[in-house]
């Protein structure tokens, strides 16, 4: 059976690899601020700006089967230097939008035989990062939030969360800007590199699919062995 699966940003890093893995298979709707990347996809284009825009669902069907959030956000610095204002930004972007579109989509995902929802975090929130104070509460949140979620309504709907480490998308693109820094940032990893978009959307389509029909309330590690394995 095809899936109505909504992605919210998807035409860019990991939110575009995982629609290139969906859009043959499923009837696929992707919410982000560009078309970019997206005209040869048969997909439905939602113009959307998380931070600005409240999402037409009235172009969505009345059942969503699976649901994605991919906006976040890299906010690393000294938390001398991050002001209660960057903290509030944060929570913003990766929690709080988050909450503000499942509450409208609600309806939709219980229409659903078994709908699977898909959050990120990050490796920081398992593993204290210096300067991440900031972005490891907000992805904390979206932990904690998402394993209440999925105890509230099972087994109407799944909820899970992958939690990366530092992925070679644009979002990071600051970090991994010289070889140099490639070359530090892969050697932090016991897998000797950082992560690919396609890590992490290979994960994200297995938790969509039937396949994973027994898993939910997790947070799964998709982190080179960072958060897990100690090789110094």
């Amino acid at each position: 059976m095809r899936k109505n699966i909504l992605l919210i940003g998807g035409s860019h890093g990991i939110g575009f690899e995982i629609a290139l893995k969906l859009y043959n298979d499923h009837n696929l709707f992707i919410a982000s601020r560009t078309s970019e990347n997206l005209s040869n996809l048969e997909v439905t284009h939602i113009p959307y700006d998380a931070s600005k825009d409240e999402i037409d669902i009235s172009i969505l069907p009345d059942r969503i089967d699976g649901f994605v959030y991919c906006p976040g956000s890299i906010n690393l610095k000294p938390f001398k230097m991050l002001t209660p204002t960057i903290f509030e930004e944060d929570m913003q972007i990766n929690f709080m939008f988050l909450v503000k579109i499942i509450h409208a989509l609600l309806p939709k995902l219980t229409n659903s035989d078994q709908a699977s929802l898909v959050f990120f975090s990050t490796v920081a929130v398992k593993v204290g990062m210096p300067f991440h104070t900031s972005i490891a509460a907000a992805k904390g949140a979206i932990e904690g939030f998402a394993k209440a979620l999925a105890a509230e309504y099972a087994p109407q709907f799944r909820v899970n969360v992958i939690a990366p480490s530092l992925t070679d998308t644009s979002l990071a693109k600051r970090l991994l800007n010289n070889e140099k820094k490639k070359e530090m940032m892969n050697n932090r990893h016991p897998m000797k590199r950082v992560g690919k978009a396609e890590d992490i959307a290979n994960i994200a389509q297995f938790l969509l699919s039937d396949d994973s029909s027994w898993v939910t309330g997790q947070v799964i590690g998709v982190d080179g062995g960072m958060s897990t394995l100690n090789i110094n």
